[in-house]
């Protein structure tokens, strides 16, 4: 199963491939020496807004990895916003993964929450806390709470987000987007079993984070 609805170069990303693209011409046809530089700007623009379409997982109590980027944490550590202890995983995205957000489960949103903040390397654990972010709560239809956040990075100076409180999301539907490198934290129930460790590389929707119990 995919969720695939928009062209395969996120739409966030056309303004800044039309420009690039724009100039680099305009720079061939007056000095094509000096448009190389230009191509290699479009050409990395075109990378980093690519938005494949992915596969699915349907396993029951799956939590999907809600984006692309290298695991740098797995810990027990408390959920500030769903106020519970957790399992924290968090994503760490550079400028060359694609940074579509996806939601990593299927439930009700319960709240969002907003918070201004640095832009301090992504990788850094104070990112979390100091940094630019974006929290979604979302209550599984098992009624488990899943927290994911997106955070700002050093370079990353814009959060989408196209979700509200009380919106229904399916698990890999596209809810947000991150600019120019930056980093997801979910955090999972206590009794959530982790699939991924420390280093692994991990793909948005396609790669299971870990498994809820299943209830009744």
């Amino acid at each position: 199963m995919t969720n695939y609805p928009h062209p395969i170069i996120a739409r966030e990303g056309w303004p800044f491939l039309a420009i690039s693209f724009v100039l680099a011409i305009a720079a061939t046809f007056w000095c094509a020496a000096w448009s190389i530089p230009l191509w290699i700007i479009a050409a990395f623009v075109l990378q980093f807004f690519r938005d494949p379409p992915r596969e699915i997982p349907q396993d029951a109590g799956a939590v999907l990895s809600p984006c692309d980027g290298r695991v740098i944490k797995v810990e027990r550590i408390q959920d500030p916003y769903g106020q519970r202890e957790a399992i924290l995983i968090s994503v760490f995205m550079n400028v060359f993964n694609v940074h579509s957000n996806r939601s990593p489960a299927d439930g009700k949103v319960e709240k969002i929450q907003y918070f201004p903040g640095k832009f301090v390397n992504a990788d850094l654990d104070k990112a979390s806390t100091d940094n630019e972010r974006n929290a979604v709560v979302l209550k599984t239809v098992d009624g488990q709470t899943v927290t994911f956040v997106q955070v700002a990075g050093l370079i990353a100076r814009r959060i989408l987000c196209y979700t509200k409180a009380g919106d229904t999301l399916t698990r890999g539907q596209r809810y947000g987007f991150i600019r120019f490198g930056s980093r997801v934290d979910v955090y999972l129930p206590l009794d959530a079993a982790v699939k991924v460790s420390i280093g692994d590389k991990v793909s948005a929707t396609t790669t299971i984070l870990a498994m809820l119990p299943q209830k009744g």
